[in-house]
């Protein structure tokens, strides 16, 4: 396992965004583990947050121009991870939406750089992948070229057929999905952390009921 992801798991541990025990997921399932992105909700955990994404991106070998974040939980990301990538040696521009068009000013919903060339989207999770197709549909308009999607974990779980809700964006638009963390990352951080090896057995089973092949 790459050890930024491994990191990105136990930071992910830390800051309780990631939590164990017996949860209920918007399916109706019974999941062993529960992730919650808004929970990195200061400065410094925001930060690493940033880093993390900006690793995950530049390790992608995605072809892109610049990020694009749907409101809400997209704008800080794409602001983060692009300050993120600056520190890192590439600098590029960013774009988000706003949710209701505004009629002074600048006008519009969007508001950053020009949407132009190609343009990777960045988000938290992907669902029902509502954002998404919401995401590209804005792209597009704009003449622009959606690169791929980049998000912190994918749960690697069956969404309404036999793919992924990340499996269906894929193949929908054509184009790839990197997350920072998967579930199989989780599955091998456990196997390697006797401190949390009791909840090994049920994650395993999760993903033998609910998952995907990768």
């Amino acid at each position: 396992m790459s050890d930024f992801r491994q990191d990105f798991i136990r930071f992910a541990l830390d800051k309780q965004v990631l939590k164990f025990g017996e949860f209920i997921t918007k399916a109706g399932r019974k999941s062993p583990y529960f992730f919650n992105a808004g929970l990195f909700n200061d400065g410094l955990s925001t930060l690493h947050l940033s880093r993390f994404y900006a690793k995950s991106i530049m390790a992608s070998n995605i072809e892109f121009d610049m990020l694009f974040g749907p409101a809400y939980k997209g704008i800080i990301l794409a602001a983060g991870a692009t300050m993120a990538m600056a520190e890192a040696g590439r600098n590029v521009s960013f774009a988000y939406n706003r949710k209701e068009a505004k009629d002074h000013g600048e006008g519009g919903t969007l508001v950053g750089a020009p949407l132009q060339g190609r343009v990777l989207i960045i988000d938290d999770v992907i669902s029902a992948g509502t954002s998404v197709r919401e995401s590209v549909e804005l792209i597009r308009a704009a003449g622009a070229t959606p690169a791929g999607v980049a998000i912190a974990l994918d749960r690697m779980e069956r969404g309404t057929g036999s793919l992924s809700a990340v499996q269906e964006v894929a193949q929908q638009y054509g184009m790839p999905v990197v997350a920072i963390a998967t579930l199989k990352d989780l599955l091998g951080f456990l196997e390697d952390s006797p401190e949390l090896a009791q909840h090994l057995a049920a994650v395993r089973d999760y993903r033998a009921q609910y998952g995907v092949n990768d």
